[in-house]
């Protein structure tokens, strides 16, 4: 066990929680409080990040379970694994908070050198529910199937749309993440639901991305409005005949080969994510709550790497 790590994110997570994330996780009923207060919401947090970060225990099983064996000493007020697995979801919304706070941090310490003002890269993730032979019944709200061309299956589950900016010779750092159901089209994603909000934030950008985003009359109202062009490989048009295609094959290939080029780093920063926290499967998750919290609390466990 790593005694100074679990000191050092213990205090990082006190001064996140008092400054911002207890206002998105504040309790307004006594009713509404779990039968254990003993053990606060920092410490929760502490025994999570520190399982996930350090120990490469992903589930809260496994969290708990090792919380159990060689931190009890470290918290002795750990409730029953039943209660912990309510307060820990219940703590859905400071996840969603902490994210943001740990990317401002990692930009006003500057510890990632070489990041672009200039290039964005935009691309969407599957996270898995099921397999599409199942018919899925878990965060139906949010969740259903779809199929995924880049690992060829179908599935249930959601997708995790990402613009992140481009670091020189290393993986690009996330900026925005926003959660669709699967069957989401991409462009349209980008175009009405996920990504719009942020688009004002993208002006005089080069954004690159791959096929699912080419959509001429948003490439259009991007230039016009905002001097914001997307750079996608070349996509073939219907009714263009043979002799048109053969003609620009060779162009059509070299432009496609250098965009794919530009945005190839952002597929390896969700590899590494994955890597790291399992992102990916999400076969145990059984509501809503607890898919939130499996997605941001991965993207959160990734980030921490850069500070720890």
């Amino acid at each position: 066990m790593r005694e100074l790590d679990l000191i050092r994110l213990y205090y990082y997570l006190c001064e996140c929680y008092d400054t911002e994330l207890r206002w998105h996780c504040q309790r307004f009923s006594n009713n509404s409080s779990p039968s254990n207060e003993k053990i606060t919401d920092s410490e929760l947090l502490t025994i999570y990040f520190y399982c996930r970060l350090y120990e490469n225990k992903h589930k809260k099983t496994e969290i708990y379970d090792y919380t159990v064996r060689y931190m009890s000493s470290w918290f002795p007020s750990l409730p029953t694994y039943a209660n912990f697995n309510v307060r820990i979801n219940a703590l859905n919304p400071a996840l969603l908070a902490i994210v943001p706070m740990i990317l401002q941090d990692i930009e006003s310490q500057g510890i990632v050198k070489g990041i672009s003002q200039d290039i964005v890269l935009v691309d969407s993730y599957p996270i898995i529910l099921c397999s599409g032979k199942r018919q899925g019944k878990v965060a139906t709200e949010l969740s259903d199937k779809s199929f995924c061309a880049t690992k060829n299956l179908y599935y249930y589950g959601v997708k995790m749309h990402m613009v992140a900016r481009k670091v020189e010779k290393k993986v690009p750092l996330m900026d925005f993440v926003s959660i669709t159901p699967a069957s989401e089209n991409d462009w349209a994603a980008f175009r009405l639901t996920a990504l719009r909000p942020i688009l004002p934030n993208l002006e005089g950008k080069a954004i690159f991305a791959d096929k699912a985003y080419a959509d001429i009359p948003l490439n259009q109202e991007l230039l016009t409005q905002q001097d914001t062009y997307i750079y996608t490989p070349v996509k073939l048009v219907k009714g263009q005949t043979q002799i048109e295609r053969q003609f620009k094959k060779a162009a059509d290939g070299l432009f496609s080969t250098a965009v794919s080029r530009v945005r190839q780093p952002v597929e390896s920063l969700f590899n590494w994510i994955n890597e790291k926290t399992g992102l990916q499967n999400a076969s145990k998750i059984r509501a809503i709550n607890a898919l939130m919290l499996h997605i941001f609390g991965a993207l959160a466990t990734a980030l921490f790497h850069y500070l720890f």
